[in-house]
């Protein structure tokens, strides 16, 4: 059985329709060039001369903010070497080819600006990002330090590269970011959080549990800490307190879609059927979770669990073919869709189904038996402070349920345009804090502005 991943990090794609923008993304930030540097006063001396590559600049510039990565990167190829901010246009083109997953190519941009003297936080995260992305974990880490460097208590920088290594599925390499973080961030309900669930794929359950508890009671009554005490009992199969806890927050005022997703999920897998009470429940906020966050896979799947159950084929596949398109890697949506297309007389498509169920099975149990191995020392982790042992086989309680959430709101990469990619991404992103700002010229999108509302919610 594979668990559930209900979580509100985690990284983060390009978006696609349906995403719900809560706000604007991000500030422009006008001038991120030091005027004082050689190599500004030499960009600063075009100022003016190409109108139109400005313009171009600018476009390309509100099309990122919009999260358009591939219109926009046309423009900024227009801009690049022909705009005053130089920077500006190589930065967000950088950002835009992480985006839609073209790695390397972010790669090369990055690293030239590392050359010309550019080394900031904001560099250094997206670098790391995209080796993350790229599998490329020694280079991953190594700009992850340079930026922690620059900026050690910036709880987003280790969510942000955790959550890109997860589109290969490195749960290993995520838990080494992860716990890097808490040395310099101890007190953060979020890592402790997310450290506990990635512990729990790791299949150290045990010490997943205390995660789970140490972040509820840092942030005790808040969306956060209610998913920590939900995800616990989920794994742990105590799926009465998980409803309890979803009510509870529900009752409270909040109407998390995660909270939601889980309640709906948690009610069926308890033996919710149709024509109860408690199914009618399920389905009703399921399908608010739905209509609140279209692109969060685990609320497809668990509505189109609920269509099954009740008969509803054809719009069961429909939503858990939009679950599988969001998260190609998950397990759950497999086994549901191959009995959706077998009840619906679609024997070809379900043997086909179940064939990716049975790699997706393998490719899980080889990263859990290789998974110490890989945890390898980086300045800083903790994780030698656990001992990297394995569980021995059968020591383990196997965690009940189906694995139909993401964490965090991100949902793995479904292909070219949808890799990992936690800065600026859809399926990464629950959605993007309001902000009021003027009208700057355009420039590098500053990422400290890229704000989660997860990770935008007041200090608890």
């Amino acid at each position: 059985m594979h668990a559930t991943r209900f979580l509100p990090y985690g990284i983060r794609l390009a978006l696609v329709a349906g995403i719900l923008l809560i706000a604007a993304i991000c500030e422009l930030t006008c001038a991120q060039t030091r005027l004082d540097s050689p190599l500004a006063t030499m960009k600063q001396s075009g100022t003016g001369q190409n109108p139109q590559a400005e313009s171009e600049l600018q476009t390309g510039t509100e099309l990122t903010r919009g999260g358009h990565f591939e219109e926009a990167i046309g423009h900024l190829l227009e801009a690049q070497g022909r705009v005053s901010n130089e920077y500006a246009a190589e930065f967000n083109l950088a950002l835009c080819y992480t985006a839609i997953g073209q790695f390397a190519k972010a790669i090369r941009l990055l690293s030239r600006l590392r050359e010309q003297g550019r080394e900031n936080a904001g560099v250094e995260n997206l670098l790391a990002q995209a080796y993350a992305g790229d599998g490329q974990a020694g280079e991953a880490f190594e700009a992850l330090q340079r930026a922690a460097a620059f900026t050690p208590k910036d709880e987003k920088l280790y969510l942000f590269v955790a959550d890109a290594f997860l589109g290969h599925q490195g749960h290993a390499e995520s838990l080494r970011v992860i716990e890097l973080g808490l040395q310099h961030l101890p007190d953060s309900a979020r890592l402790h959080y997310e450290r506990g669930y990635l512990l729990s794929m790791l299949d150290d359950f045990d010490e997943a549990k205390m995660e789970f508890e140490r972040a509820a009671r840092l942030a005790p009554h808040s969306d956060i800490g209610y998913l920590a005490t939900a995800q616990e009992n989920l794994f742990g199969g105590n799926l009465a307190e998980v409803i309890h806890v979803a009510r509870t927050a529900s009752a409270e005022g909040k109407q998390d879609y995660q909270l939601l997703a889980i309640l709906g999920e948690a009610l069926i897998r308890a033996g919710a059927s149709p024509g109860q009470a408690e199914f009618a429940e399920a389905r009703d906020v399921l399908e608010k979770s739905v209509a609140a966050r279209p692109n969060y896979a685990s609320s497809q799947i668990g509505l189109g669990h609920a269509d099954l159950l009740d008969g509803r084929l054809e719009a069961a596949i429909e939503h858990l073919e939009i679950g599988r398109r969001l998260n190609p890697q998950n397990p759950a949506v497999y086994s549901l869709l191959a009995a959706a297309y077998r009840r619906s007389g679609r024997p070809g498509e379900a043997e086909a189904t179940l064939t990716i169920l049975a790699k997706l099975n393998q490719e899980q149990a080889q990263r859990i038996r290789a998974a110490p191995g890989d945890r390898k020392a980086i300045p800083g982790a903790s994780g030698a402070s656990r001992g990297e042992q394995k569980p021995q086989a059968g020591e383990r309680k196997p965690v009940s349920g189906p694995e139909t959430g993401s964490r965090f709101g991100r949902n793995t990469g479904k292909g070219p345009g949808d890799q990992a990619f936690a800065l600026l991404n859809s399926q990464n992103l629950i959605g993007f804090q309001v902000r009021k700002f003027g009208q700057p010229a355009a420039g590098p999108l500053n990422f400290d502005f890229f704000d989660r509302a997860a990770l935008a919610e007041p200090e608890m």
